[in-house]
């Protein structure tokens, strides 16, 4: 697909629907991930909720990808298939969801600490969320694509951080993956101008060390090349004039996460 496909406001509507679904599924991932959980479980849980609400998994079979969810572990970056692996106190863990509800989808991740885990990680998934809004603040009409990933890449390096390059956010609609790319670096006033009617998931991905990536021979799991742990958040939104419309929200997983704590 080699041209931008423009929404309505009744599309951004439809793709504002799927994203919720998605935001929805998440919440009901953070109330159960916990050490003890192995990370099929939470894929099984994932596929039955998002079709009982009426939608349908997007990532599963997508390019032959196996599953309904992305579960990335620790030095994990993106795209790990969930399997028999336990959760254990101390690991991060970034799920990745993205849904198709009447034709359109919508697309949103996560990071989640298990139990305690190190100050630098708290750090990490910190700074990569900070990353995220302030990526999301470029993103008006008459900004750049550029302008967005500069800001990520400003932020997540200032403490230190190594932004991944080999992927990147993305267009998204009536296809999971559509034009613009969304790189989360970049130069200010370059790259695509940002138009009303784009939507767009922006998705920072950072390391807590090297910026460099490892791609898997799964053909799908991709870690980084020091093994630290990386980090990921993302959201779909739609570009307008004064302000960026966030389709999805982290809303209802913090307010899971909270009350978790509260308990």
């Amino acid at each position: 697909m080699s041209k931008i496909l423009y929404k309505s406001v009744e599309e951004i509507e439809l793709i504002r629907k799927s994203s919720l679904l998605v935001s929805e599924t998440l919440a009901e991932i953070a109330k159960v991930i916990a050490p003890g959980v192995k990370t099929i479980e939470l894929n099984k849980l994932a596929e039955t909720f998002i079709r009982d609400n009426g939608g349908i998994p997007a990532f599963l079979n997508y390019n032959g990808f196996p599953y309904s969810l992305c579960i990335s572990l620790n030095d994990q970056i993106v795209h790990g298939f969930p399997g028999q692996h336990v959760l254990v106190e101390g690991d991060l863990v970034s799920v990745d969801c993205g849904v198709v509800l009447n034709k359109y989808y919508g697309d949103s991740a996560y990071t989640f600490a298990i139990g305690e885990v190190d100050e630098m990680t708290q750090t990490l998934m910190r700074v990569t969320k900070e990353c995220l809004y302030l990526g999301i603040e470029k993103a008006v009409a008459g900004q750049r694509i550029g302008d967005i990933g500069f800001a990520v890449q400003e932020h997540a390096e200032k403490h230190g951080f190594g932004v991944v390059k080999e992927l990147v956010g993305h267009g998204v609609g009536l296809h999971l993956h559509e034009k613009p790319e969304v790189p989360n670096y970049g130069k200010r006033g370059s790259g695509t101008k940002l138009e009303e009617g784009m939507v767009i998931a922006i998705e920072p991905m950072i390391n807590a060390g090297r910026a460099g990536v490892k791609f898997w021979n799964d053909g799908w799991t991709v870690s980084t090349v020091d093994k630290k742990p990386s980090a990921h958040y993302e959201h779909t939104i739609a570009i307008n004039k004064g302000k960026a419309d966030i389709l999805s929200t982290f809303s209802y997983i913090e307010e899971v996460l909270k009350e978790k704590v509260n308990n």
